[in-house]
């Protein structure tokens, strides 16, 4: 199994001077060994011009962990200590350089690493990564996705969609970072900048033509795709979600989605326009997009973005998806069938259509690749029964009160039985969503069985009183409602147990996420294994 650490591209070492003249946005101080101040633009004056000027850095991280020698360590405000507190570890592990703020220069004063000072570490790293790597990357097609829900399937849709004009693409996602010579468990959504451009080249060095990279509201806010230039930016939708991020605030949320439809980050953008804050970046964008309009029928004001419509999705029970018809601007029409069920995924599909049009793909092509994509693990994904006695379960990512409420919703029109869902929620994260998340369920599905996500450091049984809380507004007789406190495990073996044939199981929260985290510990659980298990154990 790989991991982040085998991400090692080649690369061609820059030098301090270099990388100095690189922040000519910042106010970039430098702190010769001995202690003194200097401007980035008086490094030729140091003393030791040659030794120091000349220092050569063939990599940058953000972590200790992580670091090569001759590489440059960042180090960056953190929530609990600052990232500069390990520069003396990074050093013993063959740092050159150090990059932070004034802080962090304070704090690493006795190492004895040369140290540039600069107004925002982060950036830095963004920059220092981009003038590494850039060779590599200069040829690559790039796709940014963003958005509440959908950016996993986007992202996997798109990369079909794209094939027949860009093959081999390689994924930087939540599930998954697929360069094409190596497949890693992801860590998180979108990692830090060093990362990312190190995915990039090695992408690029595997013989990837392009990449698709989910890109999160906290990428955009704290500089991880800085410098990084998309060819396509895709936009979902945007739902409550991240809110303890962004002060409560949707209007704060949705400005650090919308940075992504800059001309900073992006040449052209495409963008779903079913809800306000679409529509409302497809008309202020500062880069050319397209909108797609799935899920509602009025005229929206999209300004002069051209709209692409779809009509007519109707459910195939028989191939396990759902047909539509799309429609250009032009008035022309196109049958097209998306291989993830739910209506939700209808959007994902056009969307990926629709921005591989843009890239150069022909309608028909895209739509043809789209119809036999893979399916996505963990979205949408139906675990085969092992006998005729058992019921349908479902794994899915949702996690939001919006896409809980759609889940629900299109698998009560497939269910001839009980509709029953398994659910928590997480720790440590957005808590205004527990109780609206927990209500909606309970309104829409027939039986409840709430046990826990990832409760990270919160106590666990506090977020099923939460979440319990919020089931009772709507069903204040707790009818059929079961709380499952030993383990995520057991609440999904019970439901299992307790289910007639004709019900569907719809598990939802962690997808094809591979652990619990409990207590500050990762403990490897994946829900399709245990409802295997549980299948295997009762054919």
């Amino acid at each position: 199994m790989h991991t982040i650490n085998d991400l090692r591209p080649s690369t061609e070492p820059l030098t301090l001077k270099d990388i100095a003249n690189g922040f000519d946005i910042w106010e970039a101080r430098w702190l010769d060994p001995s202690g003194r101040q200097r401007c980035a633009s008086d490094i030729e004056e140091l003393g030791a011009v040659v030794e120091v000027a000349s220092l050569p850095v063939s990599g940058v991280t953000m972590s200790n962990w992580d670091i090569e020698e001759g590489w440059a360590f960042v180090g960056v405000p953190g929530d609990r200590r600052h990232g500069a507190v390990f520069a003396k570890d990074a050093k013993d592990r063959g740092a050159h350089l150090l990059v932070t703020d004034d802080e962090g220069a304070v704090l690493a004063a006795d190492v004895g690493l040369p140290v540039l000072v600069v107004e925002n570490p982060r950036k830095a790293a963004g920059v220092i990564a981009s003038q590494l790597h850039a060779s590599d990357i200069d040829d690559l097609t790039l796709v940014g996705v963003t958005g509440t829900n959908g950016k996993t399937t986007t992202t996997y849709l798109l990369r079909a969609a794209l094939a027949p004009i860009c093959e081999p693409m390689g994924v930087l996602g939540t599930l998954e970072v697929d360069t094409g010579d190596r497949k890693i468990t992801a860590e998180r959504t979108t990692h830090e900048s060093p990362v990312v451009y190190r995915t990039l080249a090695q992408g690029a060095q595997a013989g990837m033509e392009g990449m698709v990279v989910e890109v999160s509201s906290h990428a955009l806010s704290l500089n991880r795709v800085q410098n990084v230039l998309f060819d396509l930016a895709v936009f979902t939708n945007l739902q409550h979600d991240h809110l303890d991020f962004y002060e409560n605030s949707m209007d704060l949320y949705f400005r650090a989605k919308a940075e992504l439809f800059s001309p900073e980050h992006a040449k052209a953008g495409v963008v779903g326009v079913d809800d306000k804050y679409g529509r409302e970046l497809a008309r202020n964008a500062q880069i050319p997009v397209t909108a797609v309009q799935v899920a509602t029928d009025d005229a929206p004001d999209v300004g002069d973005a051209p709209l692409w419509k779809v009509s007519d999705a109707r459910a195939d029970a028989k191939a396990f998806g759902t047909r539509f018809t799309l429609r250009a601007p032009s008035g022309e029409t196109w049958e097209a069938f998306c291989p993830i069920p739910g209506s939700v995924n209808v959007q994902n599909a056009a969307l990926s259509i629709v921005g591989a049009r843009v890239l150069g793909a022909s309608v028909e092509d895209a739509i043809e690749a789209v119809s036999v994509a893979p399916s996505v693990p963990g979205r949408m994904q139906t675990v085969p029964k092992r006998s005729p006695h058992q019921p349908k379960v479902v794994v899915d990512y949702a996690h939001t009160p919006e896409a809980i409420e759609q889940l629900l919703l299109d698998f009560r029109e497939l269910t001839a039985g009980n509709l029953i869902a398994v659910f928590g929620t997480d720790g440590d994260r957005d808590a205004t969503k527990r109780k609206p998340l927990a209500r909606i369920t309970a309104e829409l599905a027939d039986v409840l069985w709430v046990t826990d996500e990832n409760p990270r450091t919160e106590d666990a049984a506090s977020i099923r009183a939460q979440l319990l809380e919020g089931v009772r507004e709507a069903r204040p007789d707790m009818e059929n409602v079961f709380e499952v406190a030993t383990s995520r495990r057991d609440a999904i073996r019970e439901a299992i147990l307790a289910a007639e044939p004709e019900d569907t199981i719809l598990i939802f929260g962690k997808g094809a996420e591979p652990y619990q985290e409990i207590r500050g510990v990762k403990h490897r659980h994946l829900d399709v294994e245990v409802v295997e298990d549980v299948f295997d154990s009762t054919k």
